[in-house]
């Protein structure tokens, strides 16, 4: 079986097994701090880690995301608002603030997948 563990700045947490990750979807995970984190798998097989809250509307969705690409970046497209964000950096593609002024910028985890495929 294949984990799914996300670093958190404490160490490897383990968030779930791999199998389980439907490609091209997301899931919402619960990190040690109470933080909620959005982990993707790509349909090429990738893994991502992003804030689970989406900077636009304060809801905790963007595990639900759309997963895709605008040219070569890969992306999720928040299900509230439309807007994406680079799954490999969190930047917001479309507006670089949020309503409350702070940066649209998601957070981003380390993440890999540990044991055999």
């Amino acid at each position: 079986m294949t984990t799914v563990q996300i670093d958190d700045g404490r160490g490897w947490t383990r968030v779930c097994d791999y199998e389980d990750l439907i490609p091209g979807r997301g899931v919402a995970v619960l990190l040690r701090d109470g933080t909620q984190a959005a982990v993707f798998r790509t349909r090429a097989g990738e893994l991502f880690a992003l804030d689970n809250r989406d900077p636009f509307s304060g809801a905790y969705v963007i595990s639900r995301g759309l997963v895709g690409s605008r040219g070569e970046v890969p992306v999720v497209t928040s299900p509230m608002l439309k807007q994406a964000f680079d799954l490999r950096s969190g930047r917001s593609l479309d507006e670089p603030t949020a309503p409350d002024g702070s940066s649209a910028d998601l957070r981003t985890w380390p993440v890999r997948a540990e044991g055999a495929r």
